[in-house]
């Protein structure tokens, strides 16, 4: 168990001290996708949803999520962001919708799971608004793209084509 932090001697959970860690600017990268139907994508584009502007409220929905992180991480540490950014896109040949949020501070531990929260709550949010026109979308590929600052250095994946 000494490998995971989020652990005591006795097995248990507990959140992990970072008082002794330098500050340092902390950036992370996080995507993901709902993919859609047809009928549901042509609604989308059109702003033709009955509840409104579906990406729009996505993004502040993806803004409002990285900020309650901690409320529903159990061992995520409240951190003073710096910023949150979320861009929501169509995606013309898969039918989806495409989410990526860039979320940084300068901080004693990263804003992974910031970033993170802020893709899944704006996909989501997708769902939700959509839901009365097609209940089978699908939620995938939530992912860290890229990470920077902190003890373990920076982190890029290579993303697929």
């Amino acid at each position: 168990m000494s490998d995971f932090t989020h652990f005591n001697d006795q097995g248990r959970a507990k959140m992990v001290d970072v008082g002794e860690k330098p500050i340092s600017q902390r950036t992370a990268v996080a995507a993901g996708r709902v993919l859609v139907s047809d009928t549901t994508f042509s609604l989308i584009k059109s702003g033709g949803m009955k509840k409104g502007d579906v990406l729009t409220v996505a993004q502040i929905a993806g803004v409002m999520g990285a900020k309650r992180t901690p409320d529903i991480i159990p061992m995520c540490h409240p951190i003073l962001m710096d910023g949150i950014n979320l861009e929501l896109s169509l995606d013309e040949d898969k039918k989806s919708v495409e989410i990526r949020a860039t979320v940084s501070c300068d901080g004693r531990t990263g804003v992974e799971m910031e970033a993170l929260t802020a893709v899944s709550t704006a996909a989501l949010t997708v769902y939700d608004m959509c839901k009365a026109v097609q209940k089978d979308m699908v939620i995938t590929d939530i992912r860290l793209v890229s990470k920077t600052g902190g003890v373990h250095g920076d982190y890029k994946r290579e993303e697929e084509t």
